[in-house]
């Protein structure tokens, strides 16, 4: 079968892309947006990009075409599917029908670290014996690539809130029909679907409609908004997970920045954890997973020794480069919520080092200027913070800081944040580059301008 995929850079849709390859089928597609680390991983598995959306991208005729979610009435290539009356789907039904039917699904949502806490789940598996398939947005450095089929029953996906396609506005997750469900957290966010969080939380708890009473909800006690939902009502067994004391899973520091840990159940302790993660979000991260896979029959102290050989996630605060003893690192975050999470979890693993942040305020939410009253505030832990104020963002920045956030600066081009930083940094900083997009290759360009510098 001939498969073309309209948008297959998205993180998603290029997972779905090198499913859909791995079981035989002929895969092409294109997109507006070509940038790594998807773009790679796709040329990589000979899976044919084209630029762009033209109508003449659909021939020789797939016998499907799938459509992602960013694709709307107007876009070329959608009128031509339809007026052409090829047979097209969705993302998430595609990988219902053809994936995980039959399988025990492992689903991951929440507003902050689904791609962290499904890559750490997929390699507790992994990493004893159970060989899972997964789907997530982004790629785990135990396996190079962000999906695969796998050679068991299970299947780890990112299950995400956002809709599914223009002719399906239901949360993507309520496709998957998990049997083991993490709920990581619930925060208001994609403004530009949502109006309110209530709206969310109605989209939540359809999914967890969709869990059977003989599954499993590993649920984050500490959330307010997680619990209202669950409220509503719930048909399966819930385990809860904190950084507080809590009836089921919590986890107590034993370093302030989170890189070691005390794993305990029922208030006794299971084992120690020691990794290279950093911050409290992250142990809560690995209390859920570990949740998770002990439901499919990994012992907790075998998780908890597996999670010192993880290795990571590209653009989680993956380290891009070290010149001069200057790090700079590559990270996802774009909610006021993680951004001050990461941040965080630096400064206590750094100390009194200076962190530079560089952030460009990209998602369709923060476009919209929802967050622009707390999004400066989410800074306070670097020294300084340089924020991007593209032609394209619906607010001015400037005008919500104000005289508390005199570390802030912003800038109208990446190469003024470029100079700014090459001038003031130097060895033993931190410069975190935070933003949900490719940001016009900042973060290479500062490693060649540092390299430029101290060579």
């Amino acid at each position: 079968m001939h498969i073309h995929i309209l948008g297959i850079c998205g993180t998603f849709m290029g997972g779905l892309a090198l499913l859909a390859r791995e079981l035989g089928h002929t895969v092409s597609g294109s997109d507006m947006n070509v940038y790594p680390p998807m773009s790679t991983q796709l040329q990589e598995q000979g899976i044919t990009l084209t630029q762009g959306y033209e109508p003449e991208h659909l021939q020789p005729t797939p016998d499907i075409v799938v459509i992602g979610n960013a694709l709307s009435r107007g876009n070329p290539a959608v009128e031509a599917v339809l007026e052409q009356g090829l047979r097209y789907t969705s993302g998430a039904q595609w990988l219902l029908d053809y994936v995980l039917q039959d399988r025990w699904v492992l689903a991951v949502a929440g507003t902050h670290g689904k791609t962290s806490t499904a890559s750490l789940l997929a390699w507790l598996l992994e990493d004893n014996q159970l060989s899972p398939g997964f789907l997530i947005g982004g790629i785990p450095g135990n396996f190079g690539i962000s999906a695969r089929l796998g050679e068991s029953p299970f299947f780890v996906v990112e299950a995400d809130e956002y809709d599914t396609a223009f002719f399906d506005k239901r949360s993507k997750f309520v496709h998957y029909h998990p049997r083991t469900l993490i709920l990581n957290n619930l925060e208001y966010d994609h403004a530009d679907i949502f109006p309110n969080i209530e709206a969310i939380q109605t989209q939540f708890h359809h999914l967890l409609r969709t869990v059977p009473a003989n599954g499993l909800i590993i649920s984050h006690a500490d959330d307010p908004y997680l619990e209202q939902t669950i409220e509503k009502g719930c048909w399966t067994a819930i385990e809860y997970f904190s950084g507080k004391q809590t009836k089921h899973w919590q986890a107590e520091p034993i370093t302030e920045d989170g890189c070691e840990f005390d794993v305990l159940f029922s208030s006794k302790k299971v084992a120690s954890a020691k990794w290279t993660m950093l911050g409290k979000h992250n142990m809560n991260n690995a209390l859920a997973a570990i949740a998770a896979a002990r439901h499919v029959g990994v012992p907790a102290e075998l998780s908890v020794e597996s999670l010192g050989r993880f290795k990571g996630i590209k653009r989680r605060m993956e380290v891009r480069g070290v010149i001069n003893n200057i790090t700079v690192y590559d990270d996802f975050a774009h909610h006021p919520t993680a951004i001050k999470l990461t941040l965080d979890g630096l400064r206590k693993n750094v100390g009194e080092k200076k962190i530079f942040a560089i952030l460009e305020p990209r998602s369709n939410t923060m476009k919209m200027g929802v967050h622009k009253d707390t999004l400066a505030d989410s800074l306070t832990l670097a020294d300084q913070a340089y924020l991007y104020q593209a032609e394209n963002l619906g607010w001015e920045i400037e005008q919500n800081l104000n005289n508390s956030h005199d570390s802030v600066q912003v800038f109208s081009s990446t190469q003024a944040i470029v100079d700014k930083v090459i001038t003031e940094a130097n060895a033993d900083d931190h410069i975190v580059i935070m933003s949900n997009g490719g940001f016009e290759g900042i973060h290479q360009r500062i490693l060649d301008a540092l390299n430029n510098k101290y060579k």
